[in-house]
């Protein structure tokens, strides 16, 4: 991924998500448990609310935990993922009512899935299990009301680097869309380490004019002042240029992106604009694809398509996507616990209101702390077990305000030591690149401007 004021910007997983995701959860309190819990009563609840929309048929997850037989085959894997913590995939740290998307099991739930793998995994009566989750085919949100995909299959060669492929795809809407929720459906998930997808509406052409004989034409007016930008981009955190890409390159960057809309990146879902909020995408929007492969032992074709679903009316607040990022970093070979620090200072009044970290197989952990105008600090969001394959959005509860002369500061720490089991190589030094084996200090976020919210 790339900073969006180069050619492009990487995410994710992202994900998924995608395109990174955001997952509503409603967690009642348990009532009291039996001695032995069985599938029906108590487990089935617990697996439907909080693990069912990727462990399903056609999910993310490796298998589907929405019957007894599947989950009772499983249960070993199971029972092991959540005491560890491993599952359901959430790696932040901090009070549960912070983030709307919190996945965390309580001890209760916890100890309810332990209990009856340890029991012997009972089915119970299974005519009273709960209402089961219904998924549409291939989408989580539902039949979209819109998709857009890649003009063409792309094919991703055995091995190899491959460059970032992009693809403009016109989307012919006739009036203005209003974006609640977007998804990601790529063609070989093996292979698509990312995708983001920006929108632009393509500048008219100017019609030709016959002057022969016109009357001499006024001095033009002075043009007006530019507006101060949002975000000041600051050259000590820009990505470095780009390298020269692959011969024969029949997909390089348009020469103009658009903005973010939207990505998908690994362990990323579907994503869903929070209540009274929604994306625009104006008349006559162009989708520009910006598709991350990786080479995985085998050649495969993908053809991703994206999902959208529309608002009936304007929304109160008009959501955006950024991302703020550092590229000018040096992880020295060898290095352990590398921190890179970069900022997010804004110029009018902001609410962020999620926020997707992102780096590489060297990520560790990350830490955003807000830093007001008067020198006092307060925590965001920390991250103390990264984990490249669950890259996660973490949407706020309560949106989070950042006053001009204030600033978000992220830090990510890195590993670039032989004892990092996922270190591509300890013996080298790394910087920002797109792929992989590279690194990246990135962090893509959603929010709005109150001073221009919709009327």
């Amino acid at each position: 991924m790339r900073s969006p004021s180069s050619v492009s910007v990487a995410v994710v997983a992202v994900a998924t998500a995608v395109f990174a995701t955001q997952v509503s959860r409603a967690t009642p309190p348990l009532v009291a448990q039996d001695a032995v819990p069985t599938f029906a009563k108590d487990v089935a609840p617990i697996l439907y609310r909080n693990c069912v929309s990727c462990h399903r048929p056609g999910g993310l997850g490796p298998f589907s935990l929405l019957d007894y037989d599947s989950a009772r085959a499983n249960v070993d894997d199971v029972a092991s993922a959540v005491a560890d913590g491993y599952m359901p995939p959430w790696h932040a740290d901090g009070p549960r009512e912070v983030f709307s998307n919190d996945r965390r099991l309580t001890e209760l739930e916890k100890s309810v899935i332990a209990r009856w793998a340890k029991g012997g995994a009972r089915p119970g009566n299974l005519k009273q299990l709960p209402p089961r989750p219904s998924f549409a085919t291939g989408w989580e949100l539902g039949t979209p009301d819109a998709v857009v995909e890649m003009p063409e299959s792309f094919t991703v060669p055995a091995s190899g680097t491959v460059d970032y492929q992009y693809f403009e795809i016109p989307t012919g809407f006739t009036e203005d869309k209003w974006v609640t929720a977007i998804e990601f459906m790529p063609g070989a998930r093996e292979v698509v380490h990312h995708v983001l997808v920006y929108a632009k509406v393509p500048a008219p052409s100017a019609p030709v004019v016959n002057t022969a004989g016109a009357a001499p034409s006024r001095p033009a007016a002075a043009p007006a002042s530019r507006p101060r930008p949002l975000f000041e981009n600051k050259a000590e955190y820009e990505t470095p240029p780009d390298p020269p890409r692959q011969p024969g390159d029949k997909h390089p960057p348009p020469r103009q992106l658009g903005q973010l809309i939207g990505g998908t990146a690994p362990g990323t879902n579907a994503m869903y604009m929070p209540e009274g909020t929604a994306i625009r995408l104006r008349a006559g929007t162009v989708i520009t694809f910006q598709m991350h492969y990786t080479a995985h032992g085998h050649e495969m074709s993908d053809r991703t398509k994206i999902g959208f679903r529309f608002a009936k009316a304007p929304p109160r607040e008009e959501m955006r996507m950024s991302a703020f990022i550092n590229g000018q970093f040096t992880l020295p070979a060898g290095a352990k616990d590398v921190p890179v620090r970069t900022e997010l200072e804004p110029t009018d009044t902001v609410q962020i209101y999620g926020l997707l970290p992102h780096t590489h197989l060297r990520g560790t952990r990350w830490k955003y702390e807000l830093r007001l105008p008067d020198g006092s600090t307060q925590p965001v969001l920390d991250i103390p077990r990264y984990d490249f394959n669950w890259q996660t959005y973490y949407f706020f509860n309560k949106p989070l305000t950042i006053p001009p002369g204030a600033k978000l500061v992220s830090t990510a720490w890195y590993d670039n030591s032989a004892s990092n089991k996922h270190n591509p190589d300890a013996t080298k030094d790394v910087r920002w690149g797109d792929q992989t084996w590279e690194e990246m200090q990135y962090t893509a976020f959603l929010y709005t401007v109150p001073s221009r919210r919709s009327r």
